[in-house]
């Protein structure tokens, strides 16, 4: 079983910058990729960034603004946010598996969630 801690979420100003992080701990010895979903209200879980095999994807929306990164070492992955506007707001979910998608579906550890705000 893998657990998932995220921090680092909040309320950030248009064009703002937020950090998230996400400590993995437990069994991810059988794991691949770990990744950033995010979910606004009324809407469903979408895919925001993914690293597998030391290799990132992104969704369209966030190419160019956001970059994951990951420390092996610490089973930590990062996701830095810039120039952030209203349509990223939602509550962000880390996630880890051993899959060849980014399907929400495709993953059965989640973390919490942190909550982001984009405020106009």
């Amino acid at each position: 079983q893998v657990q998932l801690v995220e921090s680092g979420g909040g309320l950030v100003q248009a064009g703002g910058s937020l950090r998230l992080s996400c400590a993995a701990s437990g069994h991810t010895f059988s794991t691949n990729a770990m990744g950033w979903f995010r979910q606004a209200p009324g809407k469903e879980r979408e895919f925001v960034a993914g690293i597998r095999w030391g290799l990132t994807y992104y969704a369209d929306s966030v190419k160019g603004r956001f970059t994951i990164s990951r420390d092996n070492a610490k089973n930590t992955v990062f996701l830095q946010m810039t120039s952030m506007n209203s349509d990223d707001t939602g509550v962000y979910y880390c996630t880890i598996g051993f899959s060849s998608t980014w399907r929400s579906e495709d993953f059965a550890s989640w973390g919490q969630g942190t909550q982001v705000t984009v405020t106009s």
